[in-house]
């Protein structure tokens, strides 16, 4: 059944008009980062973030600057209709969100971040004892022009220093359309976390204000060697049998890890979100979410690894720039990052084939450093809405050695909740939340 729907471009012609107090040149824009020249620092290798010697020579590496901007704009979900030459689009969702602008001049932000929503939000990938300078900008809602909404990044989990930073528009401080904040973060523990506008919190976060957030630990730049646990690779290790990295500063090794995915669980109304585009009364007590995800889309579209969610409605901008597929060669052990930012249900996810060991819970590990009693073996985890655990795959086995009859073969496995409605895009079975693991 094809549910695509044309959708009028006088709400965008109206945001416009009402944005022409606005224009770039007016708009209240200002990227905050120590030792920042504009035209002159660059983010070179790419990673959506300004570190260190990025942003001048006499900086600190551990000086992180990183620009979003809040707004609107669309994605497509994974029920797709395809014409005879395989193209074809899903259902169009209305939604607000952030995108990355960092070291986009700003005089071009507003340009830059309208209808540039993406879903889930872009990942923030920071190390445990940065300083983090992250300026948020609200774009306005050009589809919306009658919503002058506020916005704001919430660090969920984290402790803040003070509450001004912490995103809750009740003790801190919301960020207007045309306005720019600029938040500090002393990031003094790693882990699994997550962040999500905090205005209107069930509201924001149904329309899809939500990303993935990690904090590389310093164990996997450092090691920690009055145990012999030597640095990562991430750490600039040059070993090749050294691990990626450590989940947390455990000082026995026994979070290592060889790669990692964000594995980050949420939701659509569909009523929900075409009733905003339509104007319409927001159904909160009736919200039903059928378009359950994991990284902003519903297997299949889970394992493509392509960028998705372009429009003629969102400009052709890829919206959806996160898949969900995970890869991993024999003998590595892979880390799951597993958030969960569901505002209607618990979700439980289960790997048939390989043993899950938990090893994280709450963006914290799992018993003291150097103690590993603590951790367990599961086939199923469940997650409620704000929560986070840190999952290691080992294909070696639980004995954790390769070339034994434990080993994981070679294959593909599936990654999928087990609450079977939620196995579906909607009207359309056979997708929804589930993705796939290869080990090849």
């Amino acid at each position: 059944m094809k549910r695509y729907k044309k959708l009028s471009i006088l709400p965008l012609l109206a945001g416009l008009i009402l944005l022409g107090s606005v224009t770039p040149g007016e708009a209240s824009v200002y990227f905050q980062c120590p030792g920042y020249v504009q035209g002159v620092s660059s983010d070179t290798n790419g990673d959506g973030i300004l570190r260190g010697a990025e942003i001048g020579a006499a900086v600190p590496e551990s000086q992180v600057c990183i620009h979003l901007s809040s707004g609107d704009g669309f994605v497509n979900m994974a029920d797709k209709v395809l014409d005879p030459d395989g193209n074809g689009q899903g259902h169009l969702q209305y939604m607000f969100g952030f995108a990355n602008v960092t070291g986009v001049p700003d005089s071009q932000v507003m340009n830059v971040g309208m209808l540039g929503a993406e879903f889930p939000a872009p990942t923030i990938n920071v190390r445990e004892g940065d300083d983090v300078y992250l300026s948020l900008t609200n774009v306005g809602m050009m589809m919306r022009p009658d919503l002058f909404d506020a916005h704001t990044v919430h660090w969920h989990g984290f402790p803040n220093a003070s509450a001004i930073f912490d995103g809750l528009p009740d003790s801190g401080v919301a960020i207007g359309m045309g306005s720019t904040l600029t938040y500090y973060y002393k990031v003094a523990e790693s882990g699994t976390f997550m962040y999500h506008c905090h205005v209107e919190a069930a509201e924001h976060m149904q329309m899809g204000m939500l990303g993935n957030l990690y904090v590389e630990a310093k164990q996997t730049y450092d090691g920690y060697a009055p145990n012999g646990i030597p640095a990562g690779r991430l750490g600039g290790n040059p070993d090749p049998s050294a691990p990626l990295g450590y989940a947390f500063n455990d000082q026995d090794g026994s979070t290592a890890y060889d790669v990692e995915f964000p594995v980050q669980i949420s939701s659509f109304d569909p009523v929900f979100h075409d009733n905003h585009i339509n104007v319409q009364p927001l159904p909160f007590a009736d919200m039903e979410d059928t378009y359950p995800m994991i990284n902003g889309r519903g297997y299949p579209d889970t394992i493509n690894p392509a960028e998705l969610g372009s429009s003629p409605e969102n400009g052709f901008r890829n919206a959806q720039k996160i898949d969900a597929r995970i890869i991993a060669a024999p003998g590595q052990r892979i880390l799951l990052r597993i958030t969960s930012l569901s505002t209607t249900s618990y979700h439980t996810l289960s790997i048939m084939g390989i043993p899950m060991k938990v090893v994280g819970n709450g963006s914290r590990k799992l018993g003291l450093a150097n103690d590993t009693s603590k951790y367990y073996y599961t086939n199923s985890v469940t997650l409620g809405g704000g929560e986070a655990m840190e999952v290691i795959l080992d294909t070696r086995g639980p004995d954790g050695i390769q070339g034994n009859a434990d080993d994981i073969a070679p294959g593909t496995y599936f990654l999928y909740t087990t609450n079977l409605d939620h196995l579906a895009n909607n009207e359309e079975d056979y997708g929804g939340m589930m993705t796939e693991i290869v080990i090849q």
